[in-house]
């Protein structure tokens, strides 16, 4: 293990090879050998002097590069940063809390990165990437939107001289129809890979093939839990397998309790309660420690529902003024975020999340943890041909993420609602979403990429044949494959198309009817979660106010008469007013 030197010394600006195109922003460099022939010298000059211009801004500029000395990942700065200059493509796995998410990008910038094009970091959700580029600003003494940026569905907030772009895996995969060879970015990490979800195994694929064809290209796949060898051995190169870099955490020890329902009531008979459930265990944990602590729920529904019960518990012992309740879930207003990354220390806090908390995100401070045990997991049903949402348990792996949330600023408590015996019995790591999904979106982005068929993606995990086939099955219905399985014009605009591959059928068959501006507000609502809201304490109350908009014909009009009302504020001109 080596000193952190003080002062790190950045690459230099390597040198051109004589083109004039070689100093140009990477991303331009095609666009503009293409567009040579059509334009005059002149104008070719200044788009071409505009590029260097750019990139020379970026070469000179010197980012505070300073590494926090509690984060463990600071001490081997020297080792990661050596590699990353070295080889294609690294793994690095790293227990929660040891910064993986806000340094990397750092010493990319210090390995020379992010200068010619950007470096690209992803992570499965808005609210992560939001939070990890706001973070990075804060470290490097910059606004969002300069040198550090995000996109998200809706909200792009990167500019010219962004170097290091946070953004969610589907913002990225979204990129390659547009930009085949990724050129606007020299490096992508890839965050949070154990979730192995259907975006992120596509843009491993996606890479693994591309690191062939741009040498310059790095990749850095990052996790707290991850399968290490299979990545290693999947990014092979000449070299050997990729390199494994292992960054311990903080080395706080953290206390397993399980707490089983069983143990909870004395009657075998009794319904469960996750209610009752959790506060029993909140109950317990008030005896050892008064510190901050994270809950784990399945739902949103669930934390509304719980977070009620243990307020009225605080309540009735007279001590509501000294603990703070609080949720976290995908959903949540970026102002309540702010909350829960900010705390006053003035009181208690129970917060109470969705697994949005497991990996994604860090909340400080906390010392104990409750661990319901369950998640809502997305399975496809073939016999229903829906994409369902059943609440499952999750893996081993999953679990001690969970657990690894507290024991970061002291020793740690982690309750597991569930006996040892079910959580042994658990599987190690979650199953890989495209093993448990419908594949026509990932079969149609994979045409519109080129490839024949899913076997010829180097995918990790190949999906089942059937799976395979229920997915071009479907394809062929909505129009968007022939009988040989190639492409239609109107496979070829739903590849384009964003969303899921039978809402966009639904979106083009309305354009052609005539009822676009009807439908487009229907399938968005089909593709979002539910935007009423019905918290348990106001359920007459929102009752009435959805009442509203209910049509006793269909549900899908009870959508078009909200969007019409909220088309109508915003008309008014009292959008703000009227939505606050």
């Amino acid at each position: 293990m080596k000193p952190k030197p003080s002062s790190p010394k950045l690459d230099s600006k390597p040198e051109s090879s004589g083109s004039p195109l070689d100093d140009a922003m990477g991303v331009d460099r095609k666009r503009l050998a293409r567009s040579k022939r059509r334009l005059t010298e002149a104008e070719f000059g200044d788009k071409l002097q505009e590029s260097v211009e750019r990139r020379k801004r970026r070469e000179t500029y010197e980012p505070k590069l300073d590494y926090p000395d509690e984060l463990p990942i600071s001490r081997y700065r020297e080792e990661i940063v050596q590699l990353i200059r070295e080889r294609q493509v690294l793994v690095v796995c790293g227990e929660t809390g040891s910064g993986k998410s806000t340094q990397l990008p750092k010493f990319c910038l210090e390995a020379g990165r992010g200068r010619s094009a950007m470096i690209g970091h992803t992570q499965p959700r808005r609210l992560a990437a939001r939070s990890i580029a706001d973070r990075l600003a804060e470290e490097m003494e910059c606004r969002v939107g300069d040198q550090v940026g995000y996109q998200v569905r809706f909200g792009d907030q990167t500019g010219p001289d962004t170097l290091i772009k946070l953004m969610t895996d589907g913002i990225l995969l979204a990129e390659t129809s547009r930009d085949r060879s990724l050129d606007q970015y020299d490096t992508i990490i890839i965050d949070e890979a154990h979730e192995r979800s259907l975006n992120i195994d596509f843009l491993l694929a996606y890479l693994k093939q591309l690191l062939a064809k741009r040498s310059d290209l790095k990749v850095i796949i990052t996790s707290a839990t991850i399968d290490a060898e299979r990545f290693s051995e999947h990014f092979a190169d000449e070299q050997g397998p990729a390199p494994i870099f292992n960054v311990e955490g903080r080395g706080y020890p953290v206390e397993i309790r399980y707490l089983p329902w069983e143990d909870v009531v004395a009657d075998e008979f009794r319904g469960y309660d996750l209610s009752h459930h959790v506060v029993e265990a909140v109950k317990r944990l008030s005896r050892d420690t008064s510190g901050d602590c994270l809950v784990f729920l399945p739902t949103e529904r669930d934390i509304r529902m719980v977070s009620h019960r243990v307020a009225g518990h605080y309540k009735r012992l007279g001590l509501e003024g000294r603990v703070e309740i609080l949720p976290l879930y995908a959903r949540l207003p970026q102002k309540d975020q702010q909350k829960i990354f900010h705390p006053s220390g003035q009181t208690q806090r129970i917060i109470f999340a969705t697994n949005v908390a497991e990996s994604s995100l860090t909340v400080p401070g906390i010392h104990s943890v409750i661990d319901a045990g369950t998640a809502r997991i997305s399975r496809y049903s073939p016999r229903s041909k829906l994409q369902r949402l059943p609440i499952e348990s999750v893996s081993r792996a999953s679990s001690d993420q969970r657990a690894g949330r507290c024991g970061r600023v002291g020793p740690g408590i982690c309750v597991r609602l569930y006996s040892e015996t079910d959580y042994e019995t658990r599987e190690a790591f979650t199953t890989p979403e495209i093993r448990r999904t419908n594949l026509a979106s990932v079969v149609l982005q994979a045409k519109m990429l080129g490839f024949q068929n899913l076997e010829s993606l180097p995918l990790l995990d190949v999906p089942r044949p059937e799976s395979i086939r229920e997915g071009v099955q479907t394809l062929r219905e909505l129009g968007a494959l022939d009988e040989q399985q190639e492409l239609t014009e109107i496979g070829r605009t739903l590849g384009r198309l964003p969303i899921d591959p039978r809402i966009g059928r639904i979106v083009l068959a309305a354009e052609e009817q005539g009822v676009l501006a009807e439908v487009l507000p229907i399938a968005a609502a089909l593709e979002l979660p539910d935007p009423r809201q019905r918290p348990p304490d106001k359920q007459q109350a929102a009752d009435e106010a959805h009442a509203e908009f209910r049509d006793p014909q269909s549900d899908f009009l009870g959508f078009l008469r909200l969007w019409r009302y909220y088309e109508n504020l915003r008309a008014e001109g009292s959008r703000v007013r009227r939505l606050r």
